[in-house]
């Protein structure tokens, strides 16, 4: 199973498959999401609605009654997983300005980190790891836990996105 980083999306819609111009990749999304391949944590699922209120495509389409039934994952973090993903990938002590900077990252880790040999964490963040503390990247938190971890772009290659893929 793939957990989708908000990132994925935000940039998925800004940069590379605008929902208006690209539908296919967000229909194969849904198709992925219904078949149990793509799935989005409510914690990150909260994050596509935006700022303060402000409505584009992706809020639009993610407050769609579809795409939340078969994208949404239906299952509820684990607090000693939170807690492992937090301390021991971020900091051991984190102040609450540090904890609100991690944002929803260590949710979504500790969603994979329930199931490492079956689920991958998909985000648009690369390595850094001169990156530590609430700063840590993605990428280098999931190596600490042995957590698979792609882009968008390894998922649409493992995944065979194709504007065409609902014509096979």
């Amino acid at each position: 199973m793939y957990l989708l980083d908000a990132n994925t999306l935000i940039d998925a819609k800004n940069y590379y498959y605008p929902i208006d111009r690209v539908p296919e990749f967000w229909d194969w999304l849904i198709y992925h999401g219904r078949s149990g391949n793509i799935k989005i944590p409510i914690e990150i699922y909260r994050e596509l609605y935006g700022q303060k209120g402000k409505k584009d495509e992706l809020v639009t389409w993610a407050k769609r009654a579809e795409v939340k039934k078969t994208l949404l994952l239906k299952e509820s973090a684990e607090p000693d997983l939170v807690s492992r993903i937090t301390y021991g990938g971020y900091l051991p002590n984190p102040t609450d300005d540090e904890i609100k900077r991690m944002g929803n990252d260590p949710f979504l880790l500790s969603y994979a980190l329930r199931d490492p040999e079956n689920r991958c964490v998909v985000t648009t963040e690369v390595s850094k790891k001169s990156k530590k503390g609430a700063g840590a990247k993605i990428p280098d938190v999931c190596e600490k836990f042995d957590i698979r971890c792609i882009d968008s772009f390894q998922l649409i290659r493992e995944l065979d996105f194709k504007t065409s893929w609902n014509k096979q």
